[in-house]
């Protein structure tokens, strides 16, 4: 291991430039694979766990190249909360009561055109957040909706009445 302190320098905040560099040039694939490792949800769809991880994941990779943090434990420490990202969400897969926890649930907002203002009031949501997440799924008004959810990752989704009335037929 004395090689690999000679080349990315003291933990101590005062590594030389070359040796910065040389952390940087292994902090960059590491962060990529722990990224991969954590899995594409990371980045879509966020919940809080996602969240967390990812910055706290950013904040070890910083603190390592910086030499604020001892290189190698800060490194070993941050795949152990990587992997447990990963168990943590594939466990939510088994269990509801898990997901409900890591994840929250969706929230009606809109049923048959009627607007659930309790719901938005537990969702923080104004009426012009409402209208905004209603024109990001192309529906123009409140009527025209058949249903509108306030998703796990806080997105609104929206189903048109007339798509709900073409699945109802079919």
């Amino acid at each position: 291991m004395t090689w690999l302190t000679a080349l990315v320098g003291p933990d101590d905040g005062t590594p030389a430039t070359w040796q910065f560099c040389f952390r940087a040039l292994l902090l960059l694939p590491y962060g990529i694979l722990c990224i991969r490792i954590a899995g594409r949800r990371i980045f879509s769809n966020l919940t809080p766990l996602d969240i967390v991880v990812a910055i706290v994941v950013g904040s070890n990779i910083s603190r390592a190249m910086t030499g604020k943090a001892p290189f190698i434990p800060a490194l070993v420490a941050t795949l152990l909360l990587v992997a447990l990202h990963r168990v943590l969400a594939m466990a939510t897969v088994q269990s509801n009561l898990l997901a409900r926890f890591i994840k929250g649930r969706p929230i009606e907002l809109i049923r048959d055109g009627k607007v659930d203002r309790a719901a938005l009031r537990s969702s923080h949501l104004s009426d012009d957040d409402l209208t905004e997440g209603l024109r990001m799924e192309q529906a123009a008004r409140v009527e025209d909706v058949a249903l509108a959810t306030f998703e796990r990752g806080g997105k609104i989704s929206v189903v048109p009445k007339t798509k709900a009335r073409e699945a109802a037929l079919s």
